[in-house]
């Protein structure tokens, strides 16, 4: 419910924000018909069963469950209280509250939590702040100049310095409320055996590790001298899991969203050169290899991905890795060349942010091309053994290319490399095709998985009783027509048979009497349950939704449901007057009543 903000004022909010633009920001969508579709951002998935309507204002996950309006949307992925949501909209859409609604904090936070996060944003603010006004600090402020860090870059990324005295950060920290164990499971604290504390980083140029909604929950630092070891990470803490987090994506969110590319380099240092080079669409793992999260969240903002590794031995091995890990999530992927022995932010200095857009990541290699390549390096092509193993892998490699022109485009390069027909080789790879299907694309795979869980849940409906689907199809009907709504009162009023039908109803009719237009996303808010909430939202997203209802197929799902109610009501009768019989030592006439009942429920079996 709205609490204390008054409900026109909610209503106005939600009405003049597109929840497909607001939830664009988590998740890619891609428009299907009437719809957006992606990956729900609330549970793992590979296939897109998230869906937003733009019309209705509503969004609804067919595989977990979930759905609401851009309040519970915003709720649900950021923690929000209702408040929260409301003003957070009310932000992005010019709309002033008053002051005494004022955002408060968020429910879902768990307190140590919380204050390890609020330790961090303070750490964050003085660290920059030590960076400019201290003696050290500014021996780490002209390091980063001559490195070619701009100030705009250093303020963007909020690049601060840790102080070299041990117990500076300690007593800051203590002075703000936090307790130093916490602080030390927070990661930025270390404590000793005798039970002193001192500062994790000190001596250090520090890099806040933001999560993906722009939060501190880390830092990366630097050492400025001989202090080993020259890089240090903050540990693994409930704030900061490496393999869930990409650095930049906070900032590099607006522009993957735009190009429909992600650049993924190496390291931080690679991702802030490319930034002040006009890479604005760059990120990258926290010093460890790609995990399947993270290859789950690329997939899902971007349709390309492009891999950026350094030009050196390890570089190309981890590119592969990451390459193959991207490709098995249907995400086109590239990747870039480097010459041997550089990183991006050497070839950026070298030769500048155009050359490197132009001639590196313009230039990419397409996953299969790379690959080649790539496993090349693996065999003595001089060796005639090493030759026919070489040619068997690559071949291996275009078997699972779902286009027949970019088999043939490969094909034609291994005929000519190695001069060998193109019947045999067509003749190989189609043994092969029929040994290993290919990897599917990704839009194939969301295109496949969207009809089965259409099919699926139309299945769903089709197996529920006669009565069951009568009843969900005039909701669906009502939700969107006051006419129809008025009718089903005036023949069944609140007489569903199925009790979360009943209370959805008796919502319908009351919010339609209070002079509401039909508004999906205004409605749900009256209803506290959440699983009312869900079922309201699938019963409106379900496959036949749209279609328009005739006057017979009305009167018909109001008679079924009628006859329904009725039979139960005669069978609960029947086993009264069974009860009765047993009560009064008939047990010949209890037999007959109880032959009855059963032939009632057959009937009504027969009927589902």
């Amino acid at each position: 419910m709205a609490g204390h903000i008054p409900e026109e004022t909610v209503d106005e909010i939600r009405k003049s924000v597109d929840i497909a633009e607001v939830i664009g920001e988590y998740v890619q969508l891609k428009r299907q018909g009437r719809n957006y579709f992606g990956l729900c951002p609330f549970h793992g998935e590979n296939t897109p069963s998230f869906s937003v309507s733009s019309d209705k204002q509503i969004f609804h996950c067919f595989g977990c469950g979930k759905g609401g309006n851009v309040y519970s949307f915003l709720m649900e992925i950021e923690g929000y209280n209702f408040i929260q949501a409301v003003q957070k909209t009310a932000e992005r859409t010019g709309h002033s509250l008053p002051e005494q609604m004022k955002e408060e904090p968020a429910g879902k936070q768990d307190p140590e939590a919380q204050s390890m996060l609020e330790a961090h944003e303070w750490l964050t603010k003085l660290y920059s702040h030590m960076l400019r006004n201290s003696k050290e600090g500014k021996q780490a402020l002209q390091y980063l100049l001559d490195r070619g860090f701009t100030e705009e870059i250093i303020r963007e990324y909020q690049i601060g310095f840790s102080p070299t005295s041990p117990s500076f950060v300690v007593t800051f920290l203590e002075k703000k409320g936090y307790h130093p164990q916490t602080m030390v499971k927070a990661g930025l604290l270390n404590v000793n055996d005798k039970g002193d504390y001192s500062d994790r980083f000190r001596g250090r140029i520090m890099f806040p590790l933001r999560n993906h909604l722009g939060k501190t929950v880390a830092f990366a630092g630097r050492s400025l001298g001989d202090q080993q070891p020259k890089y240090l990470n903050s540990p693994e803490t409930d704030l900061f899991q490496k393999g869930r987090l990409l650095f930049n994506f906070d900032l590099a969110r607006s522009a993957i969203r735009k190009t429909k590319t992600i650049i993924l380099f190496e390291g931080y240092a690679d991702v802030i050169a490319a930034r002040q080079a006009g890479v604005e669409n760059g990120v990258a793992t926290m010093g460890t290899s790609i995990s399947e999260v993270q290859a789950q969240l690329i997939d899902r903002y971007a349709e390309t991905a492009i891999i950026c590794y350094d030009g050196d031995e390890a570089g190309m091995n981890a590119a592969a890795k990451a390459a193959k890990l991207l490709k098995l999530t249907g995400c086109q992927t590239n990747v870039a060349r480097l010459p041997e022995g550089m990183d991006p932010d050497d070839y950026i200095k070298k030769h500048g942010g155009d050359r490197f857009k132009k001639e590196v990541i313009d230039a990419s290699d397409p996953y299969t091309s790379f690959i080649i390549n790539y496993l090349r390096r693996n065999y003595n092509l001089q060796l005639e053994g090493d030759r026919i193993a070489y040619i068997e892998k690559v071949l291996q490699e275009v078997a699972q290319l779902d286009r027949a022109i970019e088999r043939e485009h490969y094909l034609k390069e291994v005929a000519a490399d190695f001069d060998i027909s193109m019947e045999t080789l067509k003749d190989e790879v189609d043994q092969l095709k029929k040994r290993v299907p290919s990897a599917p694309s990704q839009g194939k795979q969301k295109k496949n998985w969207q009809n089965r869980s259409i099919d699926s849940q139309s299945m769903h409906h089709k197996l529920l009783p006669a009565f069951h689907n009568a009843e969900r199809k005039l909701i669906a009907n009502m939700l969107k027509n006051p006419v129809i709504a008025d009718k089903v009162q005036e023949e069944l009023g609140g007489s569903f048979n199925i009790s979360e039908h009943q209370v959805i109803v008796t919502h319908l009719y009351a919010y339609y009497e209070d002079g509401h237009a039909p508004d999906i996303s205004q409605f749900i808010e009256r209803l506290e349950d959440e699983s009312l909430k869900n079922l309201v939202i699938q019963l409106t997203m379900s496959p036949n939704a749209e279609e328009e209802i005739t006057d017979q197929e009305l009167g018909d799902y109001i008679h079924r449901i009628r006859m329904e109610n009725t039979d139960r009501t005669d069978i609960k009768s029947l086993e009264a007057e069974q009860k009765r019989a047993e009560q009064h030592g008939d047990p010949i006439k209890a037999a007959q009543i109880a032959m009855e009942i059963l032939r009632r429920k057959q009937e009504l079996k027969n009927t589902h």
